[in-house]
């Protein structure tokens, strides 16, 4: 069994604005590509978010994912403990609970290791991705994060 191999980003246009998510997996010969749009949420969810669809699209459980992101927030968050600190404490007073028990579900029916990777710094992987996420809120269908949403109203 070889390594899957994930490149995510996530943006908004304003913090909140209209914002999306790219990801890339790589497998072998296999590639796919992923995207969406939103109509109003953060930076922050959208890059969580392209972690979460990318792990949910793998097909069998117990793989070896690499992931790599230019979040700090999001890296820093799994490599640094800090999310099971957060678990622990039932997400009180963090963003995003709604994403990070999203997350937690399908981070653990795998082996993932993240890789922070300074963005726009020329890695063509990363700027790949960066060019999904604004190209599917600039000019995708623009659909709800129920999640954001529902605490901004």
């Amino acid at each position: 069994m070889g390594i899957v191999t994930i490149y995510t980003d996530g943006g908004a246009s304003g913090n909140p604005g209209p914002g999306g998510y790219g990801a890339l997996l790589l497998y072998g010969n296999h590639r796919k590509e992923m995207s969406a749009g939103f109509r109003r949420t953060t930076n922050n969810r959208m890059e969580l978010l392209a972690v979460i669809v990318a792990l949910e699209a793998l097909k069998r459980n117990g793989l070896d994912v690499e992931v790599y992101s230019d979040s700090k927030y999001v890296v820093d968050a799994v490599e640094k403990g800090w999310l099971t600190n957060w678990e622990k404490k039932n997400f009180k007073d963090k963003k995003n609970p709604d994403l990070w028990r999203r997350f937690l579900i399908i981070y653990r029916k795998h082996q993932v290791r993240f890789h922070w990777v300074k963005g726009h710094a020329g890695n063509p992987n990363n700027e790949f991705v960066d060019q999904l996420a604004v190209s599917a809120y600039q000019n995708g269908v623009l659909g709800v994060d129920e999640g954001y949403e529902s605490l901004d109203s």
